[in-house]
């Protein structure tokens, strides 16, 4: 099939007296962020390009088709279809969330406390029924506090602009107009008469608080904030103890917080405390006090403690630690737990408020785990939580907890139906050092029967941005590679939080290439330890992951066997010269202002992968989008793909593969998640020369299928 071949039209384009030549920027509309609303929009030809190069991807992978069905057979059979949540008391009602077998979507349903009376009040499959439309995404689902309303919003493009519904529970008719163009959240009043909710400005950006009254037009919404910097998004909540709403202004360095009584009539916002370039706090109030999380003085963060948010004589009360850092804190009347994390491992920490006498509590044996607490209730009074903990290995476990009496009860396990058995599996966290000498760890996941002689294939996976950090929790999915002889190995780089607030600093801005440099590090370490060898990786990333797969795949192709690449911020230059864009400007103190500032200019150019591309050998890489991504716009990989094209000069695989009806979050629904991953898993295997090959465990219930069919044939003869 001939290759897709994206027509050039060379532009030449100049910043602080540097020229280059673009032969792409073409595919960029003006009017972008219209056509991500509507796809009718988009240039007749650009839409060809997408759907020539979607073609050529079928094409190319014609001979998966069959380990994808068994992949997502697989992955399917690996989830509990039929599955409910643990419950949560409210007032009057229980409230859990359950998932049937040939759903797609979740089902939201409650118990009436006094009679028992179970009542569904949502079914996410039968509303997209209703609505007729192909993509479904769910952005919240709020009940009011009186238990009759039920508040929702939906993005039925993939686009995030979120529309708001309310209607009446018992009735299921509206009860006020539906509010357009926002970003998704909604927060009930106390008193039930009003929601509050961000609207997103001319560029996608949540910069406006305004308050709705149920049953009154839109038109008379009342703004009650505004953000006047354009790097900066909104979002409003309510305290643990429900007396004030605190509304947050920020962006991904810097944040400003402000408060209001619940029972405020008309909300009158009052400032808490000036942002400081760099500071980030949080502010919540319980039992007459209030705590806050910061950063201030505390690289990896501190919480402080007042009774009068006027005075402001904050005191310590969690003190700081390097390279410890330091998360909030969940209330209850005779007790507060709050998170530690170092070193990519997190743990819980219970606290007597009347003592102030600290313990760690305690999961389990396995030293690589993800613990999780939540509340059982609304009402506080109680020394019963859930606790949660996974890894790699061992699928997650929820326990009812006795916080004074220290008595457990599993209450939750994650059923995997086709069957796991966690000693088949080894993980091991290890460090290697990077560059500079910074020890980087490393969380490596893989069956016991895989050798570790160079010989297995390894899939390297990467984010490194935000301060987002990868939690070494378990995932039924990855069991499809492992159990094919590929380790799966998780690197912890700089740019995410794993070891502290400096870890993040030390990946990003003028820092930012000491990702790209762990990541490389964490490959020439696995190949030294045997566990794989050169040319035997596959690296895997999604959006700023993705910029991590792009950057490295140009300064290091050698490493790979391939790369995955998931809605990648690959045109980084590009979209940081672009103010306009949703999330540029937000990101000046993530990734640097290159407009603006020479030194940013010059340090982006230098790694951005689509302003890199060299003319030499690439390994296989898949390149996935969507057209109604707003975060990651199509026409970065989509150019990405392109002069690739031009430049590589072998016959590896290159292919693009484009959701038309999609976000950054690809397809909506269970089976449509499956489908992509089983994709990415497939386009592994093929070029790891394994697309003949079945897990071990699939083997092994193969055969005992078949030999149980055996003895029934044979019952059946002899009877």
């Amino acid at each position: 099939m001939k290759i897709p071949q994206l027509k050039k039209k060379p532009e030449l384009k100049s910043c602080h007296n540097v020229t280059w030549e673009d032969d792409y920027s073409w595919i960029h509309q003006e009017n972008i962020l219209e056509v991500l609303k509507d796809s009718s929009k988009l240039l007749p030809e650009v839409r060809k390009y997408l759907e020539d190069e979607n073609d050529y991807f079928s094409h190319q992978m014609s001979d998966t088709k069959e380990i994808q069905k068994v992949l997502f057979d697989e992955i399917k059979g690996r989830i509990k279809l039929d599955d409910e949540s643990l419950p949560f008391k409210d007032v009057r009602y229980s409230y859990w969330t359950k998932t049937t077998t040939k759903g797609n979507y979740s089902i939201k349903l409650r118990k009436k406390i006094d009679s028992g009376e179970i009542e569904e009040i949502w079914n996410g499959d039968l509303e997209k029924e209703k609505l007729k439309t192909e993509y479904f995404g769910l952005g919240d689902l709020e009940v009011s506090y009186n238990d009759k309303l039920l508040a929702y919003s939906l993005d039925l493009k993939g686009s995030e602009y979120y529309t708001i519904h309310i209607r009446d529970i018992k009735s299921r008719e509206q009860v006020s107009e539906k509010i357009e163009n926002t970003s998704g959240g909604i927060t009930f009043s106390l008193d039930d008469k009003y929601i509050f909710y961000s609207k997103l400005d001319d560029n996608h950006r949540p910069r406006e608080i305004y308050r709705h009254e149920i049953g009154a037009p839109t038109s008379k919404d009342i703004l009650i904030f505004k953000e006047e910097s354009e790097a900066f998004t909104v979002g409003i909540g309510l305290s643990s103890d429900e007396k004030y709403f605190f509304i947050t202004s920020s962006d991904h360095n810097t944040s400003e917080q402000y408060y209001f009584k619940a029972d405020e009539i008309i909300p009158k916002p009052k400032l808490i405390d000036k942002r400081k370039r760099g500071i980030i706090y949080s502010v919540n109030s319980w039992n007459g006090n209030f705590y806050k999380h910061t950063n201030e003085d505390a690289e990896d963060f501190k919480i402080e403690k007042t009774n009068d948010l006027e005075k402001k004589e904050w005191e310590t009360f969690i003190p700081a630690r390097e390279e410890v850092l330091i998360g909030g804190l969940i209330f209850l009347n005779n007790w507060i737990i709050r998170s530690e994390t170092s070193n990519a491992l997190s743990k819980l920490i219970l606290r007597n408020p009347k003592n102030n006498e600290e313990e760690e509590i305690f999961f389990s044996d396995e030293k690589v785990i993800v613990p999780g607490v939540s509340l059982t209730q609304r009402n506080r009074n109680t020394d019963t939580v859930y606790l949660s903990y996974s890894s790699p290995k061992t699928p997650g476990r929820t326990y009812l907890y006795n916080l004074k009496t220290k008595e457990k009860k599993l209450v939750k396990e994650q059923e995997i139906p086709s069957g796991h058995n966690s000693d088949d599996y080894i993980v091991e966290r290890l460090e290697c050092a990077s560059h500079d000498g910074r020890m980087v760890p490393i969380t490596i996941t893989r069956h016991k029967k895989t050798k570790l002689d160079g010989s297995a294939k390894l899939l390297l996976y990467g984010y490194g941005s935000y301060g987002s950090s990868m939690s070494p929790s378990f995932s039924s999915t990855r069991i499809s590679l492992i159990e094919r002889d590929i380790i799966w190995v998780t690197s912890h780089i700089r740019g995410g939080m794993e070891k502290g607030m400096k870890w993040w600093k030390e990946g990003k801005l003028l820092n930012k290439k000491n990702t790209f440099e762990d990541y490389i590090a964490s490959a020439k370490f696995l190949i030294e330890k045997k566990f794989t060898s050169k040319g035997n990786i596959i690296g895997m990333g999604g959006s700023a992951g993705g910029l991590l797969m792009g950057a490295v795949v140009n300064q290091a192709p050698d490493l790979f066997l391939g790369i995955v690449m998931a809605v990648p911020f690959v045109d980084s230059l590009t979209t940081n010269l672009d103010h306009s864009l949703p999330l540029t400007v937000g990101e000046f103190d993530e990734f640097g202002n290159a407009k603006d500032k020479k030194e940013h200019f010059d340090y982006i150019f230098s790694y951005a992968p689509y302003n890199n591309i060299k003319k030499m050998d690439y390994p296989n890489i898949l390149i996935t989008t969507s057209l109604s991504d707003n975060r990651v716009l199509f026409d970065e990989p989509a150019k990405f793909t392109a002069k690739l094209r031009d430049y590589k000069t072998d016959n590896n695989l290159l292919l693009l593969k484009t959701e038309m009806n999609a976000g950054h979050g690809g397809k909506s629904g269970r089976d449509g998640a499956i489908e992509e991953i089983a994709v990415d898993y497939a386009f592994a295997l093929k070029i790891a020369g394994k697309l003949n090959t079945w897990s071990w465990n699939i083997k092994i219930n193969y055969h005992i299928n078949i030999v149980s069919r055996l003895m029934g044939l044979a019952i059946n003869k002899l009877a």
